[in-house]
């Protein structure tokens, strides 16, 4: 199982001295760190105004790291779609794949946060149709061996091809999935999928149950089930005051940051994303001290390392940690990262250890 850096870029707290600046120049530091240490990938967050995160371009942050960088993979997480023209985006992502001689995977979701969509003047009520479409041209972009065309509800393309072409053919495609519409989505098309593991548990029943549902879609399709990530809070704690302090640190990522940014009321949501309501309520009702490895990994090296191999045992290929969320200072979390490569990676097999070894 490997392991990459994720984050979302969530700053919206009271009394904030750090800018949305300076957060990302420090997880521009943070993703040059995870590749200097062994991490799989670094995965970086699209978020718009501040709503829930404050990094609005992943690729030109990810673009940044190239020169600076040698083994890790560069995804955003995710983009979101519907914001954007599909053929703005493969051309965008197809030219950091040129540039990172190949390393890019990419990563496609549909958001939560409506208040994202209206500035862009997009329809966050038909968002679901319009991400599957945006997928089909993305794939039609990448893929085609000449020039190729589409005709469709939201996107009417004349006959053209892309430059420059990507390195890889095909880039790894995954769609973020929190729900069965973006799993049939990626099955349909035999595409890799992420998940949230504490929307894995409320939507399948658990990860080894989502995975299940994808592997189970994928082969009524006619598909290869692909790769399987999920992303996961993580504060590695030693003693019962560090303990609080990162239960504390993820209530308020909760309270200040996802509870303002999801749907609260069903007629604020779309059909296919009325679930984030239930989310919201449970987010609400939520206590620190009842945080379990469902949504976040937290406590001793050897606690993190069992529940990780649960998360193995359902799975999964790969697993991205979100050391910095709930506004951990930047020193902190690059110590965290650390320690999570040096005590509990060593745990499990991935080419994280060959990589270790040519760094030490």
């Amino acid at each position: 199982m490997e392991f990459g850096y994720f984050t979302l870029s969530d700053n919206h707290y009271p009394n904030n001295p750090r800018s949305a600046n300076q957060f990302v120049l420090d997880i521009r530091e943070q993703a040059i760190l995870a590749d200097k240490i062994g991490m799989h990938s670094a995965w970086i967050g699209e978020h718009h105004f501040d709503s829930l995160g404050v990094n609005s371009r992943p690729d030109l942050l990810l673009a940044s790291i190239v020169p600076l960088t040698k083994n890790i993979r560069l995804a955003p997480a995710v983009t979101v779609l519907p914001l954007h023209h599909p053929v703005h985006v493969a051309e965008a992502w197809a030219t950091l794949d040129l540039l990172s001689g190949g390393r890019v995977d990419f990563a496609t979701g549909r958001g939560y946060d409506r208040n994202e969509y209206i500035p862009f003047g997009a329809d966050f009520f038909s968002s679901a149709e319009q991400f599957e479409e945006g997928i089909d041209v993305l794939l039609k972009a990448w893929n085609s061996s000449g020039t190729w065309s589409h005709k469709g509800k939201y996107y009417n393309i004349p006959e053209m091809r892309i430059t420059p072409q990507p390195v890889q053919k095909p880039i790894p495609f995954y769609v973020a999935s929190f729900s069965q519409t973006s799993l049939q989505m990626a099955a349909r098309r035999g595409l890799h999928i992420i998940y949230a593991p504490f929307a894995a548990g409320m939507i399948f029943g658990g990860l080894d149950k989502a995975v299940d549902a994808y592997s189970e879609a994928c082969v009524k399709a006619g598909n290869k089930p692909g790769r399987k990530m999920c992303s996961y809070f993580i504060y590695i704690a030693d003693d019962a005051k560090s303990e609080a302090y990162g239960r504390q640190a993820q209530m308020d990522y909760f309270n200040h940051c996802v509870i303002r940014a999801i749907p609260n009321k069903l007629e604020d949501a779309p059909p296919t994303m009325q679930y984030f309501v239930k989310i919201a309520d449970n987010l609400k009702a939520m206590k620190g001290e009842n945080l379990t490895d469902k949504s976040i990994l937290i406590g001793t090296p050897a606690q993190i390392i069992e529940s990780l191999k649960k998360v193995e045992q359902a799975g999964m290929d790969e697993v991205i940690l979100y050391f910095n969320v709930g506004n951990k200072p930047n020193e902190m979390v690059k110590e965290q990262m650390h320690r999570f490569m040096e005590e509990i990676a060593p745990h499990f097999q991935g080419k994280h250890i060959e990589r270790r070894k040519q760094a030490a």
